[in-house]
């Protein structure tokens, strides 16, 4: 047996005459890779798909005692301030909205155009609309009766002015109260920000690591593309009628067998779940993580990037699975593909066990591995099984701290 510190992710993708993901020009994305040009799907469209698979029967958050989180530029006008609209004058909600947004955005918040794209958890949202309408009663009585529906910006700074006495020992204790609710609350931030990160430049202290890394996809051989011309035709046009297409467009689509790759840091999962140090991660209840791990195995082989649903169908899953577990660094199986191999699943299959046991004879790190593919020969070191097998080999590895042979 050996330590389940790493859990690496290995995948093979198949999708014809798809748009998976554009770039702002509306092309598939791309990468050169070994001199030859790639199709790539970014992380951020991976992660995204798998985070909303929230009808899959395996949506991370179905795990028990999960918290979601929400990514907008407008959480608090939303979920903070919209709550108490009608229930209190507009000075008062417009006073409480310029206060909290700066709060949470930062000095710039208040203009929706310089706040930065967070992701805040479940617990803490509601956090902070229970502290919105608890000081809503102490602004409005603080405000001054002008009679007035609606603030200009001379007006709400003037009402701002007006309310500081209430609302300044509520400011200067922000940061103490939301980081006594992140420490005593668990999943303050949410699961998506336990496994996936966050950055929020305006609080440092609320940065998370993301335990679970992710490379971008790129295809193991030379880009598959095409430019797609198609038209519209309008059914109710009559005989006298200018002939031809009421609409003529072109898009690219993109062929391909895609290679994917997501690493587990399990210590960073666990301590990001439970609130305990890295090195105590083997110490502490580990059953989240290992739902976690499990759940994620599904969706990565079963959840497809959605775009163009309705024009392509991309619908596919891995016909290739690899997992890992391991104690030492991860090491990508990309380098398999730097020298583009033939567009199939055989030809991948054996560039990857290739580069798998020149990896295990220079390196013996000797990783535990499970494997689900039709290939009919084996991976090194790697017994076959279904989805559900490897899932739940994967589970017991993080569970038991150490992955079986």
């Amino acid at each position: 047996m050996t330590s389940a510190r790493f859990l690496q992710i290995h995948t093979l993708h198949s999708y014809s005459a798809a748009l998976l993901n554009r770039d702002d020009s509306g092309l598939a994305k791309r990468i050169m890779y070994g001199g030859a040009m790639r199709t790539r799907v970014s992380s951020q469209c991976l992660k995204r798909h798998w985070r909303k698979a929230e009808e899959d029967p395996h949506a991370l958050l179905m795990i028990p005692g999960a918290q979601d989180a929400f990514r907008s530029r407008e959480l608090v006008t939303l979920k903070v301030i919209d709550p108490l609209r009608g229930k209190f004058k507009p000075a008062t909600i417009e006073v409480l909205n310029d206060l909290f947004q700066k709060q949470v955005y930062g000095e710039k918040g208040a203009d929706k155009k310089s706040r930065q794209t967070l992701i805040l958890g479940a617990p803490e949202l509601n956090w902070l609309a229970e502290q919105a309408a608890a000081l809503a009663p102490s602004v409005q009585e603080a405000l001054p009766d002008t009679g007035e529906d609606a603030l200009d910006k001379k007006a709400l700074a003037k009402a701002v002015k007006d309310t500081e006495c209430v609302t300044k020992a509520w400011t200067a204790n922000f940061k103490k109260n939301i980081e006594a609710l992140r420490e005593r609350t668990e999943l303050a931030a949410g699961l998506p920000s336990a496994l996936f990160g966050r950055m929020v430049t305006s609080d440092p202290a609320a940065n998370i690591d993301a335990p679970i890394h992710v490379a971008h996809a790129l295809t193991v051989h030379e880009e598959e593309t095409e430019s797609d011309y198609f038209t519209a035709v309008d059914d109710l046009k009559r005989d006298e009628d200018d002939s031809g297409a009421d609409t003529i467009q072109e898009t690219e689509l993109t062929s391909g067998l895609f290679y994917g790759y997501i690493v587990v840091d399990v210590p960073g999962l666990v301590s990001n779940l439970t609130g305990c140090e890295r090195h105590e991660w083997d110490k502490v209840d580990r059953a989240m993580a290992a739902s976690v791990v499990h759940n994620l195995i599904y969706l990565i082989a079963e959840v497809s990037p959605g775009a163009k649903l309705g024009s392509t169908a991309p619908y596919g899953r891995a016909e290739m699975v690899l997992v890992e577990a391991g104690d030492r660094q991860p090491r990508s199986l990309s380098a398999a593909f730097r020298d583009p191999v033939a567009p199939s699943l055989p030809s991948a299959l054996s560039a990857a066990k290739a580069h798998l046991e020149t990896m295990d004879r220079l390196y013996e790190t000797g990783e535990m591995r499970r494997a689900l593919h039709t290939w009919n020969e084996d991976l090194p070191g790697a017994p076959r099984g279904s989805l559900r097998e490897i899932a739940e080999w994967a589970k017991a590895a993080v569970l038991n701290g150490k992955a079986s042979p």
